[in-house]
């Protein structure tokens, strides 16, 4: 028999989740100033400055004045001028650039746009652009032939070039909560990729037949945006195992979406579905599904009582809601940083359900069990 689980007041337990976050965020701050006050913060200075002579080779007569260290740091800077002392530790540190040189990383609100001097780097296998304001990916990404991971999220970025349809190794790309209206057909000549995230850019509606290409995708995050439909591209990924459509628009789901065998993970909650056809029984490896009980009128009973161990989770907002996002307006200032708190207490409460072997059948065990 499958394990049901009901949850009347979900947004209850999301704003205990988000309460828990903001006295976090309030007790990191009040321990931080609490260390800059005291004398810890100084013989961390020390330490790590007695640490970094050593490493350099700096003789202890630089460092310490009359026994005590001078946290004066201008004796690493002449250190930095004397070649001597910097190649007997030349070594590691090119043991460290070795590891790292095939790594762009980006982040800051300082960057508009990103340098010139990347398109020079075209043997870069990852790119880690996050929080800036870029808005554009430029052509010239279509060079970056070695290119597997490509991690855009949270950024600006308002389309995405036709030239990304070049990147044949690319494996994974992650362009979560920018501000994309949509999907270039060329994505679908990335047929090795196998994670696409598009999640919180709130404004997709539609994802083109093309992406039908993508056999070797496993995991899809489309949640957060404007589908009124599971797009038909989506039923054709044959080795899709993780499918979220969360805060969406469906108001069903296409009849034969037991086309996805291989699907394991489907996450439905926060859309307007009336009903769930009973083709979700015919999936063999379906183990989780997540659907907001709300608008629902019918649900299979063989969808409840499954015999493959599904596990079925009816989550139920109520109009508390509101009031809890009264309470935390300084946590969630917008909608997208709404869905990304959203997305976390999700992921730690799917991460909490997976892990049982079975799963309680009240309400109450649930939330006792989540550390909020």
């Amino acid at each position: 028999m499958g394990h049901q689980v009901i949850i009347f007041d979900f947004s209850v337990i999301r704003g205990l989740w988000e309460t828990r976050v903001k006295k976090n965020k309030e007790r990191q701050k009040k321990e931080k100033e609490r260390l800059e006050k005291s004398a810890l913060e100084k013989i961390k200075q020390e330490w790590n400055l007695i640490l970094e002579c050593r490493k350099k080779g700096i003789p202890q007569s630089k460092y310490l004045k009359n026994g005590f260290v001078d946290i004066n740091e201008k004796d690493l800077d002449t250190y930095g001028k004397n070649p001597q002392l910097k190649k007997n530790h030349a070594l590691p540190d090119g043991v460290n650039k070795e590891q790292n040189k095939f790594i762009f990383r980006l982040s800051g609100e300082q960057w508009m746009e990103l340098p010139d001097s990347l398109k020079e780097q075209t043997y870069l296998k990852e790119w880690h652009v996050y929080n800036t304001l870029v808005q554009t990916i430029p052509a010239y990404i279509a060079l970056f032939q070695d290119l597997s991971i490509l991690e855009l999220s949270k950024n600006q970025i308002n389309h995405l070039p036709a030239e990304i349809g070049c990147l044949k190794n690319l494996k994974v790309l992650n362009v979560s909560f920018n501000n994309l209206k949509s999907v270039p057909p060329e994505l679908g000549d990335c047929e090795n990729l196998e994670k696409l995230d598009l999640s919180g850019n709130l404004e997709i509606t539609e994802l083109p037949f093309e992406l039908s290409n993508l056999k070797q995708l496993a995991f899809l995050d489309m949640s957060a945006n404007k589908f009124h439909s599971i797009p038909i591209c989506v039923l054709r990924m044959s080795n899709l195992q993780w499918l979220d459509t969360s805060s969406n628009s469906l108001k069903d789901l296409p009849e034969d979406i037991d086309r996805l065998d291989e699907l394991q993970t489907l996450l439905l909650q926060k859309n307007k579905l009336t009903y769930l056809p009973r083709a979700l029984v015919n999936m063999p490896k379906l183990s989780l599904l997540v659907v907001s009980g709300d608008d629902l009128v019918e649900i299979p009973t063989a969808v409840c009582e499954s015999t493959t161990g599904l596990k079925f989770v009816s989550l139920k907002d109520s109009p508390v809601e509101k009031i809890v996002c009264e309470d935390t307006e300084e946590i969630i200032e917008n909608e997208r940083e709404r869905e990304q708190v959203e997305k976390e207490f999700m992921k730690a409460y799917i991460e909490d359900l997976m892990e049982r072997e079975s799963t309680p059948s009240y309400t109450t065990k649930v939330m006792l069990s989540l550390q909020l």
